[in-house]
Parts: C-alpha cells; sequence; structure tokens
C-alpha cells in the first residue's frame, strides 16, 4: 500500500527481509540482546516515514469515506492513511509514531514521538524505556479480535498489497462472509495465491484501486 510512497516493503524483491535478519530487528529477544540497535533501526525507519506523502492509493480511500463505510485495517507501520484523510484506521502491527513501554504493561498506553528519534534514555511513568509501538514476531496480535468483528461485517472486502504470507493477519481473508464482494490487488501475487472466492487484480495499489472503484462499485 505504501510502496508507491517510497516506503520499504518487508517480502517484496528489495524489501526490508532482503537487508536484515527478522530475528536481529523485529523480535523480543532482538530488543534485550541489542535495545540501541533495535531503536536505531525504527528511527531510521520513522524519519523515512515522517518524510514520505501518502500517494494517490491512499488519498482515494479516504474520498471513498464521501459514500461508504469505510473501516481501514492496515498491516503497515506508517501513518500515510491518517495524513491523508482516513478517519477510520486499525493498525494490527502497531505505529511508527507512538511508542509503548518495554515493560509487561506494554499495551497500556501509546505516547506519540515527537519528531523521528526515540532514545533509550526516554522512559514511560512506569519506568521502562520506551521502545516502538510495533508488533513483533513472536508477539501477540492485540487487534485480531477487532479486525476479525470488521470483516465479518463488511459487504465489500478490498486486500491491498500484502503477501498473505504473514500470519496470523493473512488468515483475516478467510473471515469475510459469503455475500461478501471480496477483492485483492497485487502486482506480485500469482492468481494460485489467491483465495477462489476473490476477484483478483494484478495492478499496482492505485491503479488497482481506481479499477474496482470504477468497475465494481455501485452506491
Amino acid at each position: 500500500m505504501s510502496a508507491e510512497s517510497g516506503i520499504s516493503t518487508f517480502r517484496d524483491a528489495g524489501g526490508l527481509w532482503e537487508q536484515y535478519k527478522i530475528e536481529d530487528i523485529a523480535t523480543p529477544e532482538a530488543w534485550k540482546r541489542d535495545a540501541q540497535k533495535i531503536q536505531t533501526f525504527y528511527n531510521q525507519r520513522r524519519k523515512q516515514i515522517l518524510e514520505a506523502k501518502p500517494n494517490h492509493a491512499h488519498e482515494l480511500i479516504a474520498r471513498m469515506e464521501a459514500d461508504f463505510d469505510v473501516q481501514v485495517i492496515t498491516q503497515n507501520i506508517d501513518d500515510l492513511h491518517e495524513r491523508a484523510g482516513s478517519s477510520k484506521v486499525m493498525h494490527l502491527h502497531g505505529n511508527i509514531t507512538y511508542s509503548k513501554s518495554s515493560g509487561p504493561n506494554q499495551e497500556k498506553a501509546y505516547y506519540p514521538i515527537n519528531g523521528w528519534e526515540l532514545k533509550l534514555s526516554d522512559c514511560c511513568p512506569d519506568g521502562y524505556p520506551l521502545r516502538p509501538h510495533v508488533v513483533w514476531f513472536g508477539e501477540a496480535v492485540p487487534m485480531m479480535e477487532k479486525a476479525t468483528e470488521l470483516i465479518l461485517e463488511a459487504a465489500i472486502l478490498i486486500v491491498i498489497g500484502t503477501s498473505l504470507q504473514v500470519y496470523p493477519a493473512a488468515g483475516l481473508v478467510h473471515a469475510a462472509s459469503k455475500k461478501c464482494q471480496k477483492f485483492i490487488i497485487d502486482p506480485g501475487l500469482n492468481k494460485n495465491d489467491v483465495p477462489s472466492d476473490f476477484t483478483f487484480i494484478k495492478k499496482p495499489a492505485s491503479e488497482g484501486l481506481l479499477y474496482v472503484k470504477e468497475h465494481f462499485l455501485t452506491l
């Protein structure tokens, strides 16, 4: 979804997974081994995200609120949907512009970060250093139950730019009802990877979303 804004992806060729080992930068164990390395990595990602701008696909989704009750459920950790104007955004994997405690009560409160840099000396009220508000591998996804409920209620489900390989989020595509119109937009997927009850649009996010909007969605 955010690739057209210049944000690096994880799964695609040239994505972040080819540059870093996940166990080194996206696990609780990595934080315990070298918190400064993790902080530096996410500071650089935050800087990149703050310098990026919403792309046409973000803007199209925001404008769809004029005609539909649009609920955005995103795996992305950027805030580009909000900056484009979407009013209902659920971050499954967290929001990098916020921080949270690195202690035992991590989901109790989230703290906005002023600028791009979070320091290890920055602590929350419980005394623990602040860490990025990002769900790492091996951690629970707090919003999964609510996301499942929203998809169960959906009349239209549009899935944009996902490998369908990162669980548990990938399993959400199977939560929609039989009556729901279902679409997957992704230029990198093969048809065999797409569930049979989805209409597959093999296009980039902006182009694919515009195609769905013009050819399938009716008021």
